[in-house]
């Protein structure tokens, strides 16, 4: 039976990319997870190739939008509260692909969470060929909506309600350089890995 993760526990981590529309105005955010704390049974089908094609457990938020502040060398961005959720794939049809957003949020949704205030990330200026080095943010999500899923083979039940029941706080970290974006829609693409530890409740909660 799932228990509560201890606050300020490892939560989970995950990698992903942030996607910048075409336009400029929206961004969003999508990937996989390399591990979830208190779930038990491999994340990806092949666990000796772990991967976005082998992934079992994703996840992909809502387009956000982001007030932009500039100081010196410094560029922090503002994202206003939104959503994500996260999704189960089948053994038999795990795997997404960077290429195809959509691929991402194509399974059986088990859980979103609402970042519950405004997100601040810093980029700091680099060499003039990437003109970024490091990117840095944090927020807090609660979740607000979940369902039990069947996650192994020997028919355990799992509820991130009972997992995480207050929600997370997430450290995330994005590389120097953008990657190629996909044909369509988006403008350009930045990898990320985050890390996220578990809420506590309320005193008496």
């Amino acid at each position: 039976m799932m228990t509560p993760l201890l606050p300020a526990s490892v939560a989970w981590y995950v990698t992903g990319r942030f996607y910048l529309s075409s336009d400029g105005k929206t961004s969003q955010d999508m990937g996989y997870f390399l591990h979830l704390e208190g779930l038990d049974g491999p994340l990806f089908t092949d666990p000796k190739s772990p991967s976005e094609t082998t992934a079992r457990l994703t996840f992909r938020s809502e387009p956000f939008t982001a007030t932009q502040v500039t100081n010196g060398t410094l560029s922090v961005g503002l994202d206003v509260v939104g959503d994500f959720s996260l999704y189960l794939k089948s053994a038999k049809h795990a795997g997404a692909s960077f290429e195809n957003p959509d691929s991402f949020s194509d399974g059986h949704r088990i859980a979103t969470f609402r970042r519950v205030s405004v997100v601040a990330g810093g980029a700091f200026a680099g060499p003039a060929a990437t003109h970024r080095a490091l990117s840095l943010n944090v927020f807090t999500a609660r979740l607000v909506w979940s369902t039990e899923f069947d996650f192994d083979f020997d028919g355990q039940r799992c509820d991130l309600a009972r997992l995480l029941p207050h929600g997370i706080t997430q450290w995330g970290e994005a590389g120097p350089m953008a990657v190629t974006p996909p044909p369509r829609g988006f403008a350009s693409v930045l990898p990320f890995l985050g890390s996220a530890v578990a809420v506590g409740g309320a005193p008496g909660r």
